[in-house]
């Protein structure tokens, strides 16, 4: 194997700075952008080099990752004044690892002629990031995967590849649409079971053994229960991706009408105030 190879990492959120930390450890010459520069202090400390703007950031690298909130914020960073792409050198690696939708991964293809592009939005939230142990779900080529692969290894403990560019972003909405809506379930059940006078550790058990158990739930309730709500995934962030989720449903001719429930019920939550704290703290509206 030869040297690690220049990187670029775009977007230093609760994932992103997670994420870049990892390409860090593991030797990758990394250069990283962040609209708020102060989200780069530790990875600067740690070696990163801190661009002022995406062009910068893209100058040189062999390989350009962005995590970013939306296709709004994605748009802007490969596209906008000083965009990455018009820094990028010709034959770069684009990997969009940003929740997006596939809409904006077409036109981000159409813009990046000359590169290879893979959309690798990613399953986990925070911890796992941090840890390096993410699941990516990736399209596009396979070729372009094999160069993907030595910075998608060291961020993960899996890397699936689910099909042409686009299909990472379509399943990664699927995804997140049945988080949703479990997460919303479990609400409306704990918050049933407050109301009740049951045992609420023991009721919570029967859910968390029995046949609602999923790795969501298991962990959710704990949240829920303790009322731990620092942000591992943002409320507001769930909100986009059922709002996302929706909008593709209907060029499928589909109504997801649980999806549309859970997002009333996120959305009630925002207005409350609870848009920048994590998902489960949508309970709170219930209690």
């Amino acid at each position: 194997m030869g040297l690690p190879v220049p990187v670029a990492f775009l977007g230093l959120g609760l994932m992103g700075s997670g994420m870049a930390g990892r390409l860090l450890e593991a030797g990758f010459p990394l250069t990283v952008y962040n609209r708020s520069p102060e989200r780069a202090a530790d990875l600067v400390k740690k070696g990163a080099k801190l661009a002022a703007t995406p062009k910068a950031a893209a100058a040189g690298a062999q390989i350009i990752i962005t995590m970013l909130a939306d296709d709004t914020a994605s748009h802007a960073l490969w596209l906008g004044p000083n965009g990455a792409l018009s820094g990028a050198t010709p034959g770069a690696l684009v990997i969009e690892c940003s929740t997006v939708t596939p809409g904006w991964i077409k036109e981000l293809a159409s813009a990046a002629k000359g590169f290879d592009l893979l959309d690798a939005p990613v399953t986990g939230s925070r911890p796992q990031a941090a840890a390096g142990q993410l699941s990516f779900l990736v399209g596009g080529s396979a070729a372009a995967l094999e160069r993907a692969r030595p910075v998608l290894t060291v961020m993960s403990k899996e890397i699936l590849h689910v099909g042409p560019l686009g299909s990472g972003a379509m399943i990664k909405l699927i995804n997140n649409f049945v988080c949703g809506t479990q997460l919303v379930g479990l609400a409306e059940a704990i918050a049933m079971i407050e109301r009740t006078g049951l045992d609420r550790d023991k009721a919570i058990s029967v859910l968390t053994s029995g046949a609602p158990g999923s790795p969501l739930v298991k962990t959710m309730s704990g949240r829920m229960t303790s009322r731990d709500y620092a942000p591992n995934f943002m409320m507001e962030l769930m909100a986009k991706d059922l709002t996302y989720a929706i909008a593709e449903a209907k060029k499928l001719s589909l109504d997801l009408t649980t999806a549309q429930c859970a997002l009333e019920r996120l959305s009630k939550a925002i207005s409350a105030g609870y848009g920048k704290r994590d998902f489960s703290s949508v309970i709170e509206t219930l209690r």
